[in-house]
């Protein structure tokens, strides 16, 4: 993981007016929309400048499939650059048509753009005209049925399995249809007969599904359908459906047979596992030689309970001499959800998880007793690490263990804290931290990765701790500052971040001693006014995504594993140095916040006026600060940025940058250098209620786990090598082409690097 972008939307110096321009177009009588804008322009010499215009485009009619926004602007202005859009800039007119995941707008719907201009003379405020298009209803999805194979359905091993489907759209045509084995797909089809032979498939039960996209970029898929590949004959256990949902209190039918006939009569044993308010009726159904393949119809109910859990449960259906099959259950909880039963501060009057495999890793270096039961965060990076393995304990395991933590805690509460981070394309803009998942993986992510996790700490063994949930670092700000990278954009298009992280909050939500924070980045990311406001916006519609509220959502969390440091009391910001605005140092760039305390106090602000007012109990959304590796000390830790150490006053120098550089605290050469940086120490040690709005100051980021690798090295956790990892390398647009920073000879991201974790002992602060 990194936190490594730092976007300098803007550049200069004197706020000089705000303004709303707004003007509406209609189309047609039925079609309508508007653009409003609010504008935040700035001198930078007499008589130029720059400006900042943030629009809101809303529909004021009919639904409409599309929009566009045209301003031709006034004389001396231009364009520099914008976001959230499609921007042109030609003959004076600046145009904006929307991107995949904005274009349709119900009535009453709005959508925020924005972009960066310039001026001379003065600053005029642009008009705006919104254009509607598509009028009528937005998109219908497309029809797909699967034809090939059929619920049940056996094939020889070694034998292709056809499958096939059907495909229409009501209002367009079909792009293609994809076909997924297991929830992978495995081919995709632009030509009707839509078909595929899959081959090489393991004996035993699979599942088969298609996915119909049409020519506006609608998406359906069908539901999985179970078959079974022979292996030699052996009959499989077979259930239709493969997956269903019971009402609390109710009961379901469901059938389970053999997908071929026994050469002897077999009794099939059907064996819950999870939810235990959750039971199957009869638990055992027998078949002979000659009705193996009839369906027998089972019961599946769901008992009233008292909790506001959406259980799950597994039923395996397993005999001698037959493949075992399994049925997937959810239970539709009737109780009310919410945060009733959580406490507001999740991290207040309670000891911390402290993860006995980084506890080892931290005893090994020398000194590093000092620390080694501070709690730290444990990262599930990907579906393997579920399980756990290859020394490194599961989920499972280190759940198992806080409970013997709390039980040996007496009467006070224990948190434990857990990252879940692998989404589909993760970390788009970045190589070092890639993970497992394509940018098309979502199902994967919700049914591989999200559900065996919400499953596992909804467990009633569990109920007594306080599960805090880091919900995917670098994230959600990819989608404001990063759209230019392939990757980012497609995962923006295909809305697999925005749909993940809902999926991700409704599902652990509906634990109801799970706390959720999502990442929100840092000041060197989105503190620019360009990012501020547009990121909680993302945030808010990804909180309102797959089925979410924000009241799923208990607070943010900024500054994970990265180096921003907590506060700058030597550098006033919004001062002034020998006439020079001090935001205009290059250390700054303008942004309008230098610390990590400032920072997350403000943004937290914003987003409750994106919405986040429902969540965190009766005092609102908290904020955490990842305090792992900001301490900068006073390096005494050789090699030594090039700076000096931790300054105890403002320098006097009169040269800005002299007097910027001589009085920070953070003394990395860039903002934007996040990989490994040498110089770091240990910041504020965990601990609850810091400050007004903050809940707690954390170690999300283990120290002495790495950011990346100095060189290549290949691995099979899909991570790359990003050369902001190289301490050779000397740096891109992102972070001024400056050094990099980084320390020599550094393993994969997340692997122990025990030079680091000395080097953050020796610098840290407070010092050990």
């Amino acid at each position: 993981m990194n936190q490594r972008k730092l976007i300098a939307s803007v550049a200069g110096s004197i706020l000089v007016l705000s303004g709303v321009a707004v003007l509406q177009s209609s189309a047609s009588a039925a079609t309508s929309c508007e653009a409003t804008a609010t504008f935040q322009p700035w001198t930078e010499s007499p008589g130029t400048g720059g400006y900042t215009a943030n629009l809101t485009v809303r529909n004021t009619g009919d639904p409409i499939t599309s929009w566009t926004v045209t301003s031709t602007l006034p004389s001396g202005q231009g364009f520099t650059q914008g976001w959230s859009a499609n921007w042109t800039f030609s003959g004076g007119v600046v145009t904006a048509t929307p991107l995949d995941w904005n274009r349709n707008l119900g009535t009453g719907v709005s959508t925020s753009i924005g972009y960066n201009g310039r001026w001379t003379n003065s600053f005029v405020a642009p008009t705006y005209t919104c254009t509607p298009g598509g009028g009528g209803p937005v998109n219908q999805l497309p029809n797909v049925t699967l034809t090939s194979p059929t619920a049940g359905q056996n094939f020889a091993a070694g034998t292709p399995v056809p499958l096939a489907a059907t495909a229409s759209d009501p209002d367009g045509t079909i792009a293609n249809v994809a076909f997924l084995i297991d929830g992978v797909v495995v081919n995709t089809d632009t030509t009707s007969p839509y078909s595929f032979s899959a081959t090489n498939l393991t004996a035993g039960n699979h599942t088969a599904a298609a996915r119909a996209t049409d020519n506006s970029g609608g998406i359906r898929e069908t539901p999985p359908v179970q078959f079974s590949v022979g292996g030699g004959g052996t009959p499989s256990v077979v259930f239709n459906p493969v997956s269903t949902t019971v009402a609390e209190g109710g009961s379901q039918v469901v059938t389970v047979r053999l997908s071929s006939n026994p050469t002897a009569n077999v009794t099939v044993s059907l064996v819950r596992t999870g939810d235990t308010n959750i039971t199957v009726s009869p638990t055992s159904v027998a078949f002979t030689t000659t009705n193996g393949t009839v369906p027998v119809n089972v019961t599946v109910s769901a008992a009233q309970d008292a909790d506001n859990l959406n259980g799950t449960a597994t039923i395996t259906g397993s005999g001698t001499g037959v493949t075992s099959g399994s049925l997937m259950v959810t239970e539709a909880d009737d109780e009310p959800t919410g945060p009733d039963n959580r406490v507001n501060n999740p991290f207040a009057g309670a000891t911390g998880y402290n993860n006995p495999d980084w506890r080892a890793r931290a005893n090994s270096v020398s000194g590093g007793s000092r620390i080694a039961n501070q709690p730290t965060g444990v990262w599930m990076d990907r579906i393997a690490a579920i399980a756990g393995g290859s020394g490194a304990m599961g989920l499972r395991a280190h759940l198992d263990e806080a409970v013997r933590q709390d039980a040996a805690n007496g009467a006070t509460a224990l948190y434990i804290q857990v990252v879940i981070y692998n989404l589909p394309g993760r970390d788009c803009s970045a190589l070092a931290s890639n993970g497992e998942l394509g940018p098309n993986d979502l199902p994967r992510y919700q049914a591989e990765y999200i559900d065996p996790i919400a499953n596992l700490m909804g467990e009633e063994q569990y109920r007594g701790l306080r599960i805090v949930t880091i919900i995917e670092i670098d994230s959600i700000p990819n989608l404001v500052t990063n759209l230019n990278v392939a990757m980012c954009s497609t995962v923006n298009s295909n809305g697999a971040y925005i749909n993940g992280v809902g999926y991700a909050l409704r599902r652990l939500a509906q634990v109801p001693n799970v706390y959720n924070y999502i990442d929100a980045a840092h000041h060197g990311w989105i503190g620019w006014p360009a990012n501020f406001g547009a990121t909680a916006t993302r945030l808010a519609e990804a909180a309102r995504a797959s089925g979410s509220t924000p009241a799923n959502v208990w607070g943010f969390i900024t500054n994970t594993a990265n180096y921003s440091a907590l506060s700058e009391p030597f550098i006033n910001i919004n001062g002034t140095i020998n006439g020079q605005q001090v935001k205009s140092a290059a250390w700054l760039s303008f942004n309008d916040y230098n610390d990590e305390l400032t920072f997350a106090a403000a943004f937290r602000q914003q987003l409750i006026s994106a919405g986040f007012n429902t969540g965190g109990g009766t005092d609102g959304i908290g904020m955490l600060i990842d305090t792992s590796r900001n301490g900068w000390g006073n390096c005494v830790q050789a090699p030594c940025p090039a700076l000096p150490n931790r300054p105890t006053a403002a320098s006097t120098s009169t040269d800005l940058n002299t007097n910027v550089n001589q009085s920070r605290i953070d003394r990395r050469i860039h903002k934007g250098n996040w990989c490994n940086q040498t110089g770091a120490g240990l910041g504020e040690r965990p601990r609850a209620n810091p400050a007004t709005g903050i809940d707690a100051y954390v170690w999300i980021k283990p120290p002495g786990e790495s950011d990346g690798s100095s060189r290549l090295i290949p691995n099979n956790e899909g991570k790359g090598w990003d050369q902001m990892c190289d301490e050779r390398y000397l740096g891109n647009e992102r972070n001024g082409n400056s050094a990099s920073g980084a320390l020599p000879d550094s393993p994969i991201s997340g692997q122990w690097f025990p030079a680091q974790f000395s080097q953050l002992m020796a610098n840290a602060f407070p010092a050990l």
